[in-house]
């Protein structure tokens, strides 16, 4: 007779984590749906990291042996094209896994990890898969509130993180706000810098974090190649801090995290910046014309939360809810993101898409308000 009380049984906290729900790209009927919900790159991927990408594959031996497991290429690349030291680069299957790793080598059962509410779903995420604790400080209208994020530091927070620009909101702490929380926290915490999205910003908006953890011993600066570089399906992330921290992420890495087509082309998308130019401008073109539109429609509650993103977050105040719209959106052949998941159920995040798209989706929502 088996005893109940021996039964397989995961840690306690596991239980408490919300697995993460990606952007999705077709209906509930399963019809293909115009993907604006995962904040890809309208544009595709650059011809450049396109051809690094197939010559990699070429070899005889492009599936039978194990990529590099050091990414030496890569983090050189890197290093050589933002002033860095090669050495204090970390790559990662897509910056979620560096996410994971701060979490991991600096936080367990008894710590806290912090974060602003309406910050990135993996950071809740990372927190418990510890057995952390996760800390919400409160936000000032969807943007980072310095002094409520200061004021939520214990003795047991062990990391920070901080989404810059953030996600699902898009808004961005300036420069000044970012060295402030540095100076604010104690030295035992790990900052973390999420720059997901920092190829987006112009050089007026660049928030410092990555000069800051040239020289500062407790900042993790993260970026990604899914986002700008269209890099999504291969899942190419890196790093850079201090060297004692990536000596510890190191021991928690997973080998060959990397594939080696995907080294290759985020090489390849390194050194194409006329396509970082033309995503960066496109976006910025086409996301101030869907701010424009969105706002026209002031008098039906629509309020868009200012963005230095490639995505709008959309809030629905009035009549017809964001549920509403969403269904309604679907049923015109667009799928974007809805955000009940993260309390924030008025609201929807909206990737901007090509031209085509993106003024289809602004008659769309037109039209959903309308009934």
């Amino acid at each position: 007779m088996t005893d109940s009380s021996s039964a397989l049984t995961p840690k306690p906290w596991i239980s408490g984590i919300a697995p993460y729900v990606p952007g999705k790209s077709a209906g509930a009927d399963g019809r293909p749906l115009i993907k604006l919900s995962a904040n890809e790159n309208p544009l595709g991927t650059g011809d450049k990291a396109r051809e690094a990408f197939r010559a990699s594959l070429a070899s005889a031996d492009a599936l039978s042996r194990y990529p590099d497991p050091g990414s030496v290429e890569l983090r050189e690349t890197i290093a050589a094209k933002y002033g860095l030291d090669p050495a204090r680069v970390i790559c990662g299957n897509g910056s979620d896994e560096l996410l994971h790793l701060a979490a991991g080598a600096y936080a367990g059962a008894g710590d806290e990890i912090l974060y602003v509410r309406y910050g990135f779903a993996v950071y809740e995420i990372a927190a418990r898969r510890v057995g952390a604790t996760p800390v919400e400080a409160d936000d000032r209208d969807f943007a980072t509130d310095v002094e409520a994020l200061l004021a939520a530091v214990t003795e047991r927070t062990r990391v920070v993180y901080l989404a810059n620009p953030n996600n699902p909101t898009g808004t961005l702490a300036t420069r000044d706000e970012v060295a402030r929380i540095h100076a604010g926290l104690p030295k035992n915490v790990l900052f973390v810098i999420d720059q997901a999205y920092a190829e987006y910003l112009s050089a007026a908006e660049d928030d410092g974090g990555l000069e800051l953890a040239k020289t500062e011993p407790n900042i993790f600066v993260t970026r990604t190649f899914s986002k700008i570089h269209g890099l999504a399906a291969e899942r190419i992330g890196w790093g850079y801090a201090a060297a004692e921290v990536i000596s510890a992420l190191h021991r928690i890495r997973l080998p060959f995290n990397v594939t080696r087509a995907g080294q290759a082309a985020a090489v390849g998308a390194l050194g194409d910046d006329d396509f970082v130019n033309a995503s960066r401008a496109h976006n910025a073109t086409w996301r101030a014309w869907l701010t424009q539109e969105l706002e026209s429609l002031g008098n039906h509650g629509v309020r868009v939360v200012p963005s230095a993103t490639n995505f709008l977050l959309v809030l629905f105040e009035g009549d017809v809810s964001a549920e509403t719209v969403y269904g309604r959106l679907m049923d015109a052949g667009y799928i974007v993101r809805w955000l009940p998941g993260q309390g924030i159920a008025q609201a929807l995040r909206m990737t901007i898409g090509t031209e085509d798209e993106t003024r289809g989706l602004a008659a769309a929502v037109r039209a959903a308000l309308a009934g």
